[in-house]
């Protein structure tokens, strides 16, 4: 065949049959995702300061220690309340005319998977401690710490976002740590990262090979006989600001070890706290409400309640879930009068 003797002719050929492979393999199947695969009903779209904080969250490799993808196994249910699927990335644009879509889905996880973060850590004040220096709120973390996106002032102006930073953290005499709009835009995006609600009347897929529930009180932590596992629940939500040994991080967040609002008899505010959150004014960052954010049920709460109220050095006793089921109707109740 001349073909093989005329390079023109087998240079011509080869780049025919590559775009014709291209168009097919990987064009028209990409054109009939993307018109079939739609945002979920309940996805919200990203806001403009959300959109600023993806490119920065792109521009400094974030995407090379942490996914975005919850993959339908037991070890990632901490991840999201369901696996990820399709409509989860159909909202995802080109970013520019230059810059092509990026799901940012990554291939390991050398930190944890931000697919829900803005669910399980909505406090802006802990993202900007943890982006000033890790080591702040997770001593074992291995995160680079980047400065670069806050400045130092003597004199912040009312507009300035200052961050509560603990002493030894920072350097002398250079004044207040202020954060940059970099790091505001990039603390936005995280917060705006959330999973949305599957509608109604659809069901969401179990996460494979499911553990079973724990249904025994646990003396050291003490649960209470709840069937949940409250040193887990306070170490995969709590313990990233008020530390696994309840001490808090001193002028960023408060310590539970000999709280008088833990160790109260009258556990209401406690549990008004969990559920709603807190604002401790300037003296801390705010609480955000953890309970009402991850639909917490009176189990959990009772279980993390007894877990706080029994570390550390902490005794007081254990709560029943009906004293606290009772105290989330009345609050309930109480807010809805408002």
């Amino acid at each position: 065949m001349d073909i093989f003797n005329n390079h023109k002719k087998l240079y011509l050929v080869a780049s025919v049959l590559f775009g014709v492979l291209t168009l097919f393999v990987a064009i028209l199947p990409a054109l009939d995702n993307q018109s079939s695969i739609q945002p979920l009903p309940d996805a919200v779209p990203l806001s403009e300061a959300a959109v600023r904080g993806k490119k920065v969250f792109i521009a400094n490799g974030c995407v090379a220690c942490h996914s975005q993808q919850v993959r339908n196994v037991e070890m990632d249910r901490k991840w999201g309340s369901r696996p990820s699927m399709a409509a989860d990335y159909a909202g995802n644009k080109r970013i520019d005319a230059w810059i092509n879509t990026a799901t940012l889905m990554g291939t390991e996880r050398t930190g944890p998977d931000l697919t829900d973060i803005g669910t399980r850590q909505p406090s802006s004040d802990w993202h900007l401690v943890h982006l000033f220096n890790p080591r702040i709120v997770v001593k074992e973390s291995i995160m680079p710490a980047y400065p670069f996106l806050f400045q130092y002032k003597h004199n912040p102006a009312d507009t300035d976002v200052v961050v509560s930073i603990p002493e030894g953290y920072i350097k002398q005499g250079k004044g207040q740590v202020v954060a940059r709009q970099e790091a505001l835009d990039l603390v936005a995006y995280l917060r705006e990262l959330k999973q949305a609600k599957l509608p109604e009347a659809a069901v969401a897929p179990e996460f494979l090979y499911p553990l079973k529930e724990k249904t025994t009180l646990q003396a050291e932590g003490g649960t209470g006989d709840t069937g949940v596992d409250g040193k887990n629940l306070y170490a995969t939500n709590c313990a990233s600001c008020h530390q696994s040994n309840g001490e808090g991080l001193a002028g960023a967040f408060p310590p539970l070890k000999n709280s008088p609002i833990v160790l109260a008899d009258n556990v209401q505010l406690f549990v008004d706290i969990i559920m709603n959150g807190y604002d401790a004014r300037g003296e801390y960052g705010v609480m955000p409400a953890v309970g009402t954010n991850l639909n917490w049920t009176a189990n959990e709460v009772t279980a993390i309640v007894n877990y706080e109220r029994n570390n550390w050095g902490n005794q007081a006793p254990l709560v029943t879930v009906e004293e606290v089921k009772e105290i989330m109707d009345y609050i309930n109740e109480m807010k809805a009068k408002q």
